[in-house]
């Protein structure tokens, strides 16, 4: 697929992955419009090369107007990233930590779908890219919220591709494992196989372009990440557990 000339909108836009993967898409010459809560952010950003719509995922609403405004500001939407995410670590079970972890990388997922679904099937084509995390494959501990939400984008994406496929909408999974953001500055325990934000961009942008149904990255990371599935329940409880 050839990104020139495409219209995309990327979603979780003002720093870290989204705003790296705005930049890559605008070099490769899509026409691009971002999107989060910072407007400042965004449009240092944007440069002047990218149409700027702020927007709130947790509000169903503002995401059906900022949908609409996107699709003004571009004449049309080709492809949609959904790159917006929310990660804290948990020193121990916290429901409302859990719950702005459902918030943002659940429910903002959903909303954001729900906007740009009928417009795509109303083009009879377009893309569909989710960020989710290599976290999503097993439970891990101090991470109970942001892996079961991101194990939920995995399920929901891989369904979506299949009941959206006759409709010419392609579904793109992406699973990064550590990439070095502001989300991630914070974290105080080993992040092998890191990677540079521009380098996760390039890697999503060239899934794109060769229209992949996951994208999963660094190839390390991803392999042990899949490996992990393979062990028996009992055995992973004992290796991580701190007991």
């Amino acid at each position: 697929m050839e990104l020139s000339g495409r219209r995309i909108w990327v979603v979780g836009a003002s720093s870290g992955i989204g705003a790296a993967l705005a930049r890559e898409l605008a070099d490769r010459g899509a026409r691009v419009a971002v999107s989060a809560r910072r407007v400042s952010a965004l449009q240092d950003v944007a440069a002047g090369r990218m149409a700027v719509v702020p927007v709130d995922i947790t509000d169903a609403e503002a995401v059906r107007q900022a949908a609409d405004r996107v699709v003004e500001e571009l004449g049309g939407l080709d492809i949609v990233v959904l790159s917006a995410g929310y990660w804290k670590q948990l020193k121990d079970f916290d429901a409302e930590s859990f719950q702005r972890h459902l918030d943002v990388n659940l429910s903002g997922m959903a909303h954001c779908l729900d906007a740009v679904i009928p417009r795509l099937r109303a083009a009879g084509a377009g893309v569909i890219v989710g960020i989710a995390s290599v976290a999503g494959y097993r439970g891990l501990p101090g991470a109970e919220a942001y892996g079961a939400t991101k194990a939920a984008q995995i399920n929901l994406l891989e369904a979506l591709r299949v009941r959206l496929r006759p409709d010419g909408i392609h579904v793109v999974t992406v699973c990064p494992g550590f990439v070095d953001t502001e989300m991630t500055d914070s974290n105080t325990f080993p992040m092998p196989f890191i990677i540079s934000a521009p380098r996760a961009a390039q890697e999503i942008a060239n899934g794109i372009e060769r229209r992949a149904t996951r994208v999963a990255f660094p190839w390390q990371m991803s392999w042990l990440a899949r490996l992990a599935k393979l062990v028996p329940d009992n055995l992973w409880t004992r290796l991580l557990s701190r007991s």
